[in-house]
């Protein structure tokens, strides 16, 4: 990633959680895509081709397990972490199962959400 600015897709049905997401992202010197469920997110990937995916579990229509299981297939590599609430424990250990390199639990704190980036982009 030397040389150019690293690509983070925020994956929220919630605009509000995305617009929260991209600000902080924005201000540690990330350019933010964003997407608003688990199909967005599947296309976003495939044509972007983010180095960090940050996903939201439970979203209409597609979930974020669903959508996390996509992606993998289009890049096993895929850098992802999970957007969770403390009920979801379960969802966040099969994330995990599934590839999902960390989560992060809302509501959350700005330093929490860049250092699950920064542990994507460099772990």
């Amino acid at each position: 990633m030397l040389g150019r600015v690293a690509l983070v897709l925020v994956v929220d049905d919630l605009d509000l959680v995305r617009s929260l997401c991209k600000n902080i992202l924005d201000r540690a010197g990330y350019e933010v895509i964003e997407a608003a469920d688990g199909l967005e997110a599947i296309k976003a990937y495939g044509e972007r081709r983010p180095d960090a995916v940050l996903l939201d579990l439970m979203m209409p229509g597609m979930d974020g397990l669903s959508a996390l299981q996509e992606i993998r297939k289009i890049d096993p590599e895929a850098r992802v972490a999970m957007f969770t609430a403390h009920r979801e424990r379960d969802h966040v250990m099969r994330a995990i199962e599934l590839g999902a390199k960390d989560y992060v639990v809302k509501p959350f704190h700005a330093d929490r959400l860049v250092q699950a980036v920064n542990k994507l982009l460099t772990g």
